[in-house]
């Protein structure tokens, strides 16, 4: 053990003083009673153990008994020392929350925000327009998920439902929400996207006869601009 008291401090202590030491894992000082350190010194001169008051933790003991390795961030390839334990518990290698949010938003397969409409128009557009490359939820565009984005028009559309429009969840919810919906134009601006936000707040379940007016209105805006064959700039507000 690494003992921060002298043989006369030690002798001199009551069985119950604190004495400190410092943990050989991680370096912090620590305090223990006169009276473990006894016993914890007696059980390693006597039955043999390899430890004895010598980590702060059973985190620190565990570390020094089954030492970190090095693994590679997922996302930004940084390089960190992870526990054996940890990569058990979680085989995916991340730095930090960011990493694991960005990562596994990217990669995820299930649990998506995707509704029955945005499905919907997804079939339907995509036999309708089978010569166009449609792009449906990515982030391709501007590394922030779009509805739907057309490359070789350049052309998006967000489906705003009333959770853009209206605390459901909260003020502070629906503050974030719209903050999000600004960058996005701004953003598709700066790329000279036409985006065109179509309300879609008076749908209150989803239905396929409510449903087309909103596949109308995006075949129009899609037909015109094939037959203009030009990019619009801004964004174009169409409401329910």
């Amino acid at each position: 053990m690494n003992k921060l008291y002298s043989k006369i401090e030690f002798d001199n202590s009551k069985s119950d003083q604190l004495l400190p030491l410092r943990c050989i894992e991680c370096k912090k000082v620590f305090y223990l009673t006169k009276h473990y350190i006894q016993i914890a010194r007696i059980g390693v001169e006597k039955r043999g153990r390899k430890y004895g008051a010598q980590f702060c933790s059973p985190q620190c003991r565990e570390s020094n008994r089954h030492p970190p390795v090095i693994v590679i961030c997922l996302q930004c390839g940084i390089s960190f020392r992870k526990s054996p334990f940890q990569i058990k518990k979680h085989p995916n290698h991340f730095c930090c929350q960011s990493c694991a949010a960005k990562y596994n938003n990217t990669h995820k397969t299930k649990g998506t925000r995707v509704s029955k409409l945005e499905k919907w128009l997804q079939e339907k557009l995509s036999t309708i327009y089978s010569n166009l490359d449609i792009h449906f939820n990515c982030k391709d565009a501007i590394n922030s998920e779009l509805d739907i984005y057309i490359p070789s028009l350049k052309l998006a559309f967000e489906l705003n439902g009333i959770f853009h429009y209206e605390p459901i969840y909260g003020r502070d919810k629906l503050n974030k929400t719209q903050l999000n919906d600004q960058n996005k134009f701004l953003k598709c601006g700066n790329k000279g996207i036409s985006l065109c936000i179509i309300d879609t707040s008076c749908q209150k379940c989803f239905k396929e006869k409510s449903s087309q007016k909103y596949l109308d209105i995006i075949i129009k805006i899609i037909d015109e601009k094939i037959k203009i064959g030009t990019d619009e700039e801004g964004r174009t507000p169409v409401g329910c």
